[in-house]
């Protein structure tokens, strides 16, 4: 039986892991969402070419959802790269997936700096910008937990969870990656996720999973 979902995991507190130096935090999911049993929804954003997003550009095919800010000097860039090297060896199957970072320092990210920012990942991971308003009503409906921290600089950095949340095309969550896994298992996630109950090279994965754990599967069609 799978675990539940994000929404599910949810606390009255949020535990803090602190990087160091002025480094980001990675907060698990936390509590007081909106939709405690239900992760996902409708949300009004802006990709990097200026144009309105919603939840409906993410149905259709399965999507990697993380969010993130690119001063983030280890959580993000790590993740983003896990992502990326997977996509690589995807190939054209990597084409089945919507995979999106979205900004939650929309005071620092505009689309230029996020654009800027992503071209050291793989192409097909796009950005999705908003104000701080958007920005926290999808957070909210994605059970993100996140704050704005200050630094003893004067700046600030920001605490987030750190997963990457899966999705089904219909937009149902099916699974996560977890910060820390590796690309071996990030791959077999996400190819699992693009072929569902296909025995692609390195698929069959358990998409809740942490250790590896593959599921059997049927046949190619």
């Amino acid at each position: 039986m799978a675990p539940s979902p994000l929404a599910l995991i949810a606390s009255t507190a949020l535990v803090a892991l602190v990087a160091t130096g002025t480094g980001a935090i990675v907060l698990q999911q936390g509590s007081r969402f909106s939709h405690p049993r239900r992760v996902g929804g409708a949300f009004a954003m802006t990709d990097l070419d200026g144009h309105p997003v919603s939840q409906a550009d993410l149905l259709g095919k399965p999507t990697a959802l993380f969010f993130g800010f690119t001063h983030c000097p280890d959580v993000c860039p790590t993740t983003l790269a896990t992502l990326a090297g997977a996509l690589g060896r995807m190939g054209r199957d990597a084409d089945r997936l919507n995979v999106v970072f979205v900004t939650l320092d929309p005071e620092r990210d505009t689309p230029a700096t996020l654009r800027e920012y992503l071209a050291s990942f793989d192409p097909r991971i796009r950005g999705f910008v908003g104000t701080l308003a958007q920005v926290a009503r999808m957070a909210d409906a994605y059970h993100v937990a996140y704050r704005r921290v200050p630094t003893k600089d004067g700046d600030y950095t920001m605490e987030h969870s750190a997963t990457v949340a899966l999705f089904d095309k219909s937009g149902r969550m099916v699974g996560e990656i977890g910060y820390g896994e590796d690309e071996d298992r990030a791959l077999s996630k996400l190819i699992t996720l693009a072929l569902p109950g296909q025995c692609a090279p390195g698929g069959g994965a358990d998409l809740w999973a942490t250790n590896g754990t593959t599921n059997a599967c049927g046949p190619r069609s």
